[in-house]
């Protein structure tokens, strides 16, 4: 992967290498434009939403709940958004919860991922923003069998040993 440095130029002009200079106070941020990828999808229900970003860089789409439903304190639900998507292929769908109901409601959203070939529907009180779907690239590695690895700092410490 390679990255791009812009050239320093008067307003915030795109530059030859595809970056976009942007000036803020005294300081200059350089960014790459953020890839624009197709994701089809078909509403099963006429209750389904459009999932939306909320923010120019937001790295998740909001996914919307398609009906009302009661979650009982520490308990579980599976709610649906009436959706069924078709992930570029090289990419997968992380579904993460949203942070402001992770920090304020305590409302977390287990682990899913939505492979490229997967075409059911999606399951996450209707219209309300309930998780978020990120496409991330998939990077497939190869494993190489070696007879020593190379030592590290962290070592053996294992999940929670830097800390919480």
């Amino acid at each position: 992967m390679t990255s791009n440095i812009g050239i320093l130029s008067p307003g915030g002009k795109n530059q030859a290498n595809g970056t976009r200079e942007i000036r803020r106070s005294s300081e200059i941020i350089c960014s790459q434009e953020v890839e624009k990828k197709h994701i089809y999808f078909r509403k099963v229900t006429e209750n389904a939403h459009t999932p939306t970003y909320e923010s120019t860089w937001a790295a998740g789409a909001d996914l919307y709940s398609a009906y009302d439903c009661l979650v009982p304190a520490s308990g579980k639900a599976c709610i649906k958004t009436d959706l069924e998507l078709e992930i570029p292929k090289g990419y997968y769908g992380r579904i993460a919860p949203r942070s402001g109901l992770a920090v304020k409601r305590f409302i977390d959203v287990g682990a899913g991922v939505i492979d490229s070939d997967y075409r059911g529907p999606l399951n996450v009180k209707k219209g309300d923003r309930v998780a978020q779907l990120i496409c991330e690239k998939i990077s497939h590695c190869e494993f190489i069998q070696m007879m020593s690895l190379e030592e590290s700092k962290r070592g053996a410490d294992g999940f929670g040993s830097t800390g919480i």
